[in-house]
């Protein structure tokens, strides 16, 4: 770790690792801005890239800009800066997610965090097949501790339980596909397949991966029913390695909270060879839902289902430019 000093170039670049955080169907749902005199970061919801359909009370955007804030205080304590971070400052004005001020006197030195500033840029979400292997029960304990940090808990679910999970998870993708409104917002996502957004955002077709042939894994299929050319079929895992992500409350800070365990995870599990991609069908389906939790070791409100085991990273996915999601004021 090194000390720099806090020009234009390094708010930039602190930015421009923020925004590879993962997000529901890519949106990227954020918005900073730098205020140089006080040192401070804003990060507000940019509600004009809500989902709707899947995300009706914006939970998942919340997700998302909470895995982007943890970036963000990765990517400055790599640089060298304590952080103050404080979430909802605002109550009238809910689109404002938080604040992170660098060296505040308050603040404080996360000395793990700056180890994992490399994997913020090598973790991608892989919709490809994983071998077999089982991760190693250090590896689920780091994991779960690294959850535990930012105030949410991760459970690897177990044999019976992952298959009523299973179960949840093909239901949602079929209800998913049956309903006309959620399947053309899905489109409307994607690239490749039709009219989708621009270069910048979405889903990309190389980034669906292979069909299913064979296999218990759930991988979310972003085509939907909607062919793509020359795409091929592959075997996945017959025993996925999956674990939900909860939090004990379910309000916009729990939200916020639990997106910055997510990214913290997945960072670690990057940093460990271990990759990973989400199943959040069921978490969108508010009857589903409830029973995502485990009967025996869960409690408190399940945010993400995790797929994680040893494979290929997937590929990386479009950015938009920083100069369109940040604003630097005097």
């Amino acid at each position: 770790m090194f000390t720099k000093i806090l020009d234009d170039t390094l708010v930039t670049s602190l930015v421009a690792d923020a925004v590879t955080a993962p997000s529901m169907h890519n949106a990227q749902p954020w918005r900073f801005r730098y205020a140089r005199h006080s040192r401070t970061f804003t990060l507000s919801a940019d509600l004009n890239r809500a989902i709707p359909q899947a995300d009706p009370t914006t939970r998942g955007m919340h997700l998302g800009c909470g895995a982007a804030l943890l970036n963000l205080r990765v990517a400055a304590a790599h640089a060298g800066h304590r952080t103050w971070t404080t979430l909802l400052p605002d109550p009238d004005s809910p689109a404002l997610l938080a604040t992170v001020r660098l060296d505040d006197p308050h603040g404080y030195a996360d000395e793990a965090l700056p180890d994992l500033h490399p994997a913020i840029r090598e973790r991608h979400t892989s919709r490809y097949p994983f071998t077999e292997r089982q991760l190693p029960e250090s590896v689920r304990i780091t994991l779960t501790e690294t959850a535990a940090r930012e105030g949410a808990q991760l459970s690897f679910l177990t044999a019976a339980h992952r298959e009523t999970v299973l179960d949840l998870i093909k239901h949602a993708e079929g209800y998913n596909r049956m309903d006309d409104a959620r399947d053309a917002e899905q489109h409307g996502w994607t690239r490749g397949t039709g009219t989708g957004p621009s270069a910048d955002d979405g889903v990309p077709a190389y980034a669906f991966g292979p069909r299913k042939r064979a296999g218990d894994t759930p991988v979310r299929d972003f085509a939907g029913r909607h062919a793509v050319p020359d795409r091929g079929y592959a075997d996945f895992e017959k025993s996925p390695q999956l674990a939900s992500l909860s939090t004990t409350g379910d309000g916009p800070a729990d939200w916020l909270r639990a997106g910055q365990a997510l990214e913290r995870v997945l960072l670690v599990a990057t940093s460990e060879g271990v990759a990973g991609s989400f199943a959040t069908q069921p978490v969108e389906w508010p009857d589903l839902r409830w029973i995502l939790r485990d009967p025996v070791t869960g409690s408190g409100y399940v945010h993400m289902l995790l797929r994680l085991g040893y494979g290929p990273q997937g590929p990386r996915t479009p950015r938009r430019p920083v100069d369109q999601v940040l604003t630097i004021a005097p």
